[in-house]
């Protein structure tokens, strides 16, 4: 199915350029706010929720505007983790949640998450329909004037999401003793992630508290977790966690300075809930997965299927198989037990639960070798690129050669103006090597 807005996890983009746009915002929420308002079930109502990116100023007000002029009725939270405004929108029995984030993109760029009424990221096909809406007449959209939607802020939304979170656990659940490094990136879970390991009784050493607008995810959060790497180090702390802008993706790290990736987060709650016959079916990995955790999962007898990468894919393919534990090596890790998409103060909360009885995150967090990897990003301006002959010859070569000793995947970025290059072998020399050859056709 071809889209043209949505790309692989709602739509992305730099501000003021393309579709990130005050004008198109509004044509998202009116295109929205209409296929939403015609599903009876529920409420006429949306929630919106974002990061602290300074286009939020912008964009929001455009999205309500257009929310409202279908007939919606909006409740706006301001900046919350991506999971808080999904569980949010199922508690409120909302029609639909909608999430202004890029996600770990620089502060320039934004963009939209879309969550329906169960929590659920929405289906190609609805994304499909919205935006057969957004290309039609805008007058025959708007709503009367007697039934337009009204707007209203919500003050508490990190507190209650927050008291969901702690529900998943047992009330005498303590972190007293546990020093915790968190990293924030200065983006959504600013508020809510040092609050909440404070309200269970760690000692937490905050990073990236402080957003400005302009500093999210900048050298910090999870794809730059080396900020946790030093301050574990030097506040000898338990457990580092390094969240992304809008929190649903964690990069960890051990009490020895180690940094853990998704794939090992995976891991450890795999072997952990198979042992306390909490694991559901299996796990689902994507395409990017390390085949180190492929080959870990098999030993442990534990069923592992892949999806195309992004966690929405994963999460479909944990659906349609009754499975209850999946995710990507970046950290989006879902955990089907209590969640519908992935959250990072979530994942760290499972994982201190699971350590709680003085085990050491050193132990627990590393589970098997990771294959080598290697990983380029590629910036083209057409990203049709690799369907050109050159990059096929190219493509071919390179699997060619690693066939029997590794694996090749080049693929369109969903989110982002770039070609990702991923290879994984122990023969690092012919890894580079192919990288080589398919980077160069690019």
């Amino acid at each position: 199915m071809t889209k043209k807005y949505f790309g692989t996890d709602g739509i992305r983009g730099k501000v003021n350029q393309g579709n990130i746009n005050g004008n198109m915002f509004f044509k998202f929420g009116l295109a929205a706010g209409t296929y939403f308002k015609n599903q009876k079930k529920f409420k006429q109502t949306a929630i919106i929720a974002k990061d602290t990116r300074l286009s939020g100023y912008t964009l929001e007000p455009a999205l309500v505007s257009g929310l409202a002029s279908a007939g919606m009725h909006v409740f706006t939270l301001g900046p919350l983790p991506t999971n808080g405004l999904a569980m949010l929108t199922k508690l409120m029995k909302a029609n639909m949640g909608i999430m202004i984030t890029a996600s770990h993109n620089p502060y320039y760029d934004n963009g939209l998450k879309l969550f329906g009424p169960d929590g659920l990221k929405l289906s190609d096909r609805i994304e499909k329909k919205i935006e057969d809406l957004i290309d039609k007449k805008i007058d025959a959209q708007l709503s009367k004037p007697k039934i337009l939607g009204r707007v209203k802020r919500l003050e508490n939304g990190n507190e209650e999401y927050i008291k969901i979170l702690k529900k998943n656990f047992p009330k005498n659940f303590s972190l007293k003793g546990t020093r915790i490094v968190i990293d924030c990136a200065n983006g959504a879970g600013y508020k809510s992630g040092p609050k909440l390991f404070k309200s269970l009784g760690a000692k937490v050493i905050s990073i990236g508290i402080n957003p400005n607008g302009l500093n999210i995810n900048e050298k910090c959060g999870s794809t730059f977790p080396k900020k946790i790497q030093i301050s574990v180090k030097k506040h000898r702390a338990h457990l580092g966690i390094s969240l992304d802008g809008d929190a649903d993706r964690i990069i960890m790290c051990d009490e020895k300075g180690t940094i853990i990736n998704g794939d090992q987060i995976i891991a450890a709650l795999a072997k952990r809930w198979k042992n306390k016959k909490m694991l559901k079916g299996g796990v689902i990995g994507t395409l990017m997965s390390n085949y180190g955790l492929e080959k870990f999962l098999k030993k442990n007898r534990i069923k592992f299927l892949r999806a195309k990468v992004g966690d929405r894919y994963v999460k479909e393919k944990m659906q349609k198989n009754n499975f209850n534990l999946g995710g990507e090596q970046s950290g989006h890790i879902i955990l089907g037990k209590f969640a519908t998409t992935g959250d990072g103060l979530l994942v760290a909360l499972e994982i201190l639960f699971s350590l709680r009885k003085g085990k050491k995150a050193s132990k627990f967090l590393n589970m098997f070798d990771q294959t080598p990897q290697i990983l380029e990003n590629v910036v083209v301006k057409d990203k049709n690129i690799i369907n050109s002959l050159n990059c096929k010859k190219a493509i071919n070569k390179a699997n060619n050669l690693i066939k029997g000793q590794g694996r090749m995947l080049v693929r369109k970025s969903g989110t982002e103006p770039k070609i990702r290059i991923m290879g994984e072998s122990n023969n690092i020399k012919l890894l580079e090597k192919c990288i080589k050859i398919v980077k160069k056709s690019i």
